[in-house]
This record gives structure tokens, C-alpha cells and sequence, in this order.
């Protein structure tokens, strides 16, 4: 090479390598709503199509232990969003589907809020549930771009909340209410992803889509409608919707692959939490497998969820973890893998897993976890550490077997013995028990001062 070519040269190479080491992956994080702990082909359901979700897993980590930061949708989505336990991040259970309630304080620290420190375009389509006033909507919270409903649920052609009256619309973009009167909310969620993630920028993106499937109402599409017609209800309901999910998900995946993006994008996969039992969702439908318990209930049922990671070319692929791990570890690890600086006093719950991601010999960064649904005396809380598991104020929405409100207001379980969680071991490990409830008094304490 000609010396003054060289000289010419040398920059600019010096100057693409220094932008490709310094370039950062985009982020797409999925969060669906009321999906059962094992209703993924990948889990073992057998009568159930989620070819998309089962090559995410084949390219990605699967976790069998990963559990929802809470077992109702606001409280799981703040804890998700904020890395810090639900009650500390003043969301101990739904907040209201109104327009002008306030939802998660606007004071806490966002995922959105920290992507964007970092450099990040942010944007928000789907369901939201943790605010309906300006500074408590996604706008308000970090995100740039939002497209979706605030409250709780929408029909997915009319887009208005029937739940309870007054009938309202809640259709909404950066702020604005729109009108898409007819439109299959699902289309309308695919479509403004595939325009985010194709939108011409600089810098990298961090979208969470918060699909509001297969919470009901069940209206999946006449395609897998038709799949399942010879199946019994409230399955085949229930099943048209998660497909039909998986099918709106794999159409993003392959934009990204369209886009040759997908080897540059860290995908999250995760439900919110088990799935429903309410009258509107026929009642059940979803798969817990060995696992008592559903939404809104701290039972294995209701808190662990399908969960997947992917990062080609960056994170082990084909690969199954089987440690603890929970919703607000997504916070911190996606900052770890991202390089992104926490804010200064953060007060996490969450923790990195991203050595667990990385081999299965790494244990759980959680000595324990803790679990608040809901707030006052009555309010369902929940201690884990190793096996042992204790719940107080116990429900069972699953209705598997019978709770004593006297006998069982503290209920030990061990689960490496019994994981169907039929078994109060209170009466006969007082040891384990009092442990246990110290536990959980230091974390009540932290809740009070507000950590």
C-alpha cells in the first residue's frame, strides 16, 4: 500500500473498529400475560404449536426455575420494569384501569429510563396496567415511542375495556388516544414492532413489547381456531390464543432476521405469570403440569413461568438452567450485558444472572427470595430459601386441594420432597419455620423504610 493511501486509510478503519467494538445489542423484551408454567412445546405440552418460541429456545437459554416477580399483572410488570421488588416499588398489586389514576410512582427508575441513559431509542407496544396519568404512562417512564392499551384488558376489535362500567376505549399512542375500530389488536401490536425495529436510527433499540395474550378475553385467529376445534373447552381457548401469540412472534423474529438483526439483538422471553382461573377465562385452560396453583395465587403455579433467552454468537444455545432465578434479575442482567451503569443508589432486588446464563454450574445469585401480594394483614406473602418455601396467607385459585385458614395461615412446603406443595410441613420443622419468618420480618422492615 502507497504510504500516503495508508495515511489516508488508517482513520477510517481505526475509526469502524472502534464503532464496532463500542456498538452495544438491541433488546426485545417480551412479556406476555396469564401464560401457564409449561404451556410452550419446549415445556412438554404435547397438545399445544409454539414452533416459534421452541426455536428461541433452541437458539437460546431455557430457564425451569425462573419465577415471576409476582402473580398478578401490575405488581409483576413494576417488578420487571424496576428490579426491585414489587412493594418497594409501590405496586403491591393491580392498580386501577381508570383514566387519571396514578399507577407506579413516577420516581422509580425504569428499565426504559435506563436504556435510554445508555443510549438507547425506547419503545413500548402492548399492554401497560401500572398507570393512566401522564407522568405514570409509558411516555412518562423512560419510553420515547408507546403503542397499546393502559389498563388492565382490551377487547382485542373494538379496543374498549367491558370489564366493568362504564364501557371505555383505551387505544393509545405516545400519549394520544387513536381509534383502530375493527383491527385485530394482535396485527396492530406486530405491525408497529416490525416498524420499530425497522425505523432507520444510530443508535441500538430497547422495545418491550407486553403482549396482552392469552389473558381473555380468548380471541385468537380462525387459523388456530381451527387447529384446536376438536379440543375440550376452556383448552382449546386457550390454546388458539397462545398459538396465535407464538405466530406474532415469530413474525417479528424473522423481520429481525429480514433486517439481519438477529445475531445483534438479546430476546427476553417471559410470562407474567401462571395462568388465569377467572370466570372470563373459562375458568382454567392453561398448563401448570405438577405445579398447584394459578394467577393470583403464590403457589408454584401462579409465580413460575416459561422463560427463554437469546443472544446468538454470545449466549449458550440449546441450553436448560435449573436455578433460581426471578423477573427482577432482568434488570440488572440486561444492564450486564448491555455494559450499561446502573443509577447511582439503586436499590435493587434484582441481581445479575448472567453467569447462570452462562453455565449450569453457577449457582443462583438469591441466597432467598420474597414474594408480597398485596398489602395489610390479609395480604399473601411468600419466603423461599434452597427448597423450603413458606406461605403465609396461602390461596389457591387452582382449587387442587383444601386450605384450613387457622391451621394453614403459615404453610411450609419443601420442594424438593413434595412440589405439588400438598404437604404443611409447619407443625413438624418449627426450626425451619421460624427461620423463615425472620426472613421475611427483615424484608416487611425494608418495605417500611422504603430501601
Amino acid at each position: 500500500m502507497h504510504p500516503s493511501l495508508r495515511t489516508l486509510l488508517l482513520p477510517a478503519i481505526f475509526t469502524l473498529c472502534l464503532v464496532a467494538a463500542e456498538a452495544k445489542p438491541n433488546v426485545l423484551l417480551i412479556y406476555t400475560d396469564d401464560q401457564g408454567s409449561l404451556d410452550l412445546g419446549c415445556y412438554g405440552s404435547t397438545d399445544l404449536q409454539t414452533p416459534h418460541l421452541d426455536a428461541l429456545a433452541r437458539r437460546g437459554v431455557r430457564f425451569t426455575q425462573m419465577y415471576a416477580p409476582s402473580a398478578i399483572c401490575s405488581a409483576s410488570r413494576a417488578g420487571l420494569l424496576t428490579g426491585r421488588l414489587p412493594a418497594r416499588a409501590g405496586v403491591p398489586g393491580n392498580v386501577s384501569s381508570y383514566k387519571g389514576e396514578a399507577g407506579m410512582p413516577a420516581s422509580e427508575h425504569t428499565l426504559a429510563e435506563l436504556f435510554a441513559a445508555g443510549g438507547y431509542d425506547t419503545g413500548h407496544v402492548g399492554k401497560w396496567h401500572l398507570g393512566y396519568t401522564p407522568d405514570t404512562m409509558p411516555n412518562g417512564q423512560g419510553f420515547r415511542h408507546s403503542f397499546g392499551h393502559m389498563g388492565g384488558c382490551i377487547d382485542n376489535y373494538s379496543h374498549f375495556f367491558y370489564w366493568n362500567g362504564p364501557n371505555r376505549h383505551d387505544l393509545w399512542q405516545n400519549g394520544e388516544e387513536i381509534w383502530r375500530d375493527g383491527q385485530f389488536f394482535g396485527d396492530l401490536m406486530v405491525d408497529e414492532v416490525k416498524r420499530f425495529v425497522s425505523r432507520e436510527r444510530e443508535e441500538p433499540f430497547f422495545l418491550y413489547w407486553a403482549i396482552n395474550f392469552p389473558h381473555y378475553p380468548m380471541q385468537g385467529t380462525a387459523k388456530w381456531r381451527e387447529v384446536y376445534r376438536d379440543l375440550p373447552s376452556p383448552r382449546r381457548q386457550y390454546n388458539t390464543l397462545v398459538s396465535t401469540t407464538d405466530e406474532m412472534i415469530g413474525e417479528v423474529l424473522g423481520q429481525l432476521r429480514t433486517l439481519g438483526l438477529d445475531d445483534d439483538t438479546i430476546v427476553v422471553f417471559q410470562s407474567d405469570h401462571g395462568h388465569s382461573t377467572e370466570e372470563r377465562a373459562f375458568f382454567g385452560g392453561g398448563n401448570a403440569g405438577p405445579y398447584r396453583g394459578a394467577k393470583g395465587c403464590l403457589f408454584e403455579g401462579g409465580i413460575r413461568v416459561p422463560s427463554i433467552v437469546s443472544w446468538p454468537g454470545h449466549l449458550p444455545e440449546n441450553a436448560v438452567r435449573d436455578q433460581m432465578v426471578v423477573g427482577i434479575d432482568w434488570y440488572p442482567t440486561l444492564a450486564d450485558l448491555c455494559e450499561l451503569s446502573l443509577p447511582e443508589n439503586a436499590a435493587l432486588d434484582g441481581k445479575s444472572i448472567t453467569a447462570v446464563i452462562e453455565s449450569p454450574d453457577n449457582e443462583t445469585p438469591h441466597r432467598y427470595l420474597y414474594w408480597q401480594l398485596g398489602s395489610g394483614k390479609n395480604a399473601q406473602w411468600v419466603v423461599r430459601r434452597d427448597e423450603w418455601k413458606l406461605l403465609g396467607n396461602p390461596r389457591d385459585n387452582s382449587k387442587q386441594a383444601p386450605l384450613d385458614p387457622k391451621k394453614d395461615r403459615l404453610y411450609l412446603v419443601n420442594l424438593k420432597r413434595d412440589l405439588s406443595e400438598k404437604k404443611n410441613l409447619a407443625q413438624e420443622e418449627p426450626a425451619i419455620l421460624a427461620e423463615l419468618e425472620e426472613i421475611r420480618r427483615r424484608y416487611v422492615e425494608s418495605l417500611a423504610g422504603n430501601d
